[in-house]
């Protein structure tokens, strides 16, 4: 069974493709990215290219936060890679892939400029998603349900720079365990479930969101914002959180028989980096 909760693993070592639409690329009825964060340090900007050649769909949500706007107002990062992705993107978009741009937070910027169109590419406040079978979602960012970005700004940009010491923190731990001859492992991820605050959090936002996504008579939701991936039914609807592009590097798929499945790739081993920029998620703790 694809759902609940099903993850497939994607080999990381993916095929050269010159072009979109190439026959080795896996097909999918629509895709949801979130959380890529193009313009920091921590953006894994060479998988999502990798992982953009290597899939299509017909139609691509993209669920808030792909650009990071917070982070390039303090300082200006954007090598080729960055590039790159933005020019597949609408590559695709010129090539007949719908592409829908629901904007977060970090790039809440676009939020002056729903209902228009920039390349293709269609800039909505949320969305209704009728799947294959029938059944409808819920798209949003999901910050509006995030209190501490709504009401204490200032400590939304505290848990960006604590997120970016952990990312930072993170890049040298592994480069010491690779020594030793360990496998990658995430402290940040490690630090987010084990703290307490962190964990309930978690679970508040994602209730609060599914109680949107019942008064809205729609089946389930579909989101990001809180970089936690996950498919489940625990607040009496579907809950579906496409994860990010920083550490977790997943997308949602929706295949052509409307069921769903979490696309994930395993980040490689990497050696310490200069400072990492990562994201605030609304929470004062590592996320």
């Amino acid at each position: 069974m694809r759902y609940p909760g099903a993850m497939l693993q994607i080999p990381v070592a993916f095929k050269d493709q010159s072009h979109d639409d190439a026959p080795a690329s896996r097909r999918f009825r629509t895709l949801f990215i979130s959380d890529v964060h193009l313009g920091t340090r921590g953006c894994q900007a060479d998988l999502f290219l990798n992982f953009l050649r290597d899939n299509d769909a017909e139609t691509i949500y993209l669920v808030g936060d792909i650009v990071d706007g917070w982070r390039m107002r303090s300082s200006w990062f954007w090598p080729q890679a960055h590039n790159d992705v933005v020019q597949k993107l609408l590559r695709k978009a010129r090539k007949g892939t719908r592409m829908i741009y629901i904007p977060g937070n970090h790039d809440e910027f676009l939020r002056d400029y729903y209902g228009t169109h920039f390349g293709g590419i269609e800039v909505m406040e949320t969305a209704i998603h009728e799947a294959a079978d029938g059944n409808k979602f819920l798209v949003i960012h999901g910050d509006v349900f995030d209190v501490i970005v709504r009401n204490a700004r200032w400590l939304a940009y505290f848990g960006d720079w604590a997120y970016d010491f952990a990312i930072f923190a993170n890049r040298y731990f592994n480069w010491f365990r690779r020594k030793c001859g360990f496998t990658y492992w995430s402290l940040s991820k490690w630090a987010k479930h084990k703290v307490k605050n962190a964990v309930n959090f978690i679970g508040e936002f994602e209730q609060a969101v599914a109680l949107e996504a019942r008064k809205q008579n729609v089946e389930g939701v579909i989101c990001g914002h809180i970089h936690h991936a996950t498919i489940h039914d625990l607040y009496g609807t579907r809950y579906m959180n496409c994860g990010d592009w920083v550490e977790s590097c997943t997308a949602l798929a929706e295949h052509y028989d409307g069921t769903f499945e979490l696309l994930t790739l395993t980040i490689p081993e990497a050696s310490p980096l200069p400072v990492p920029a990562g994201h605030a998620k609304g929470v004062p703790v590592p996320a």
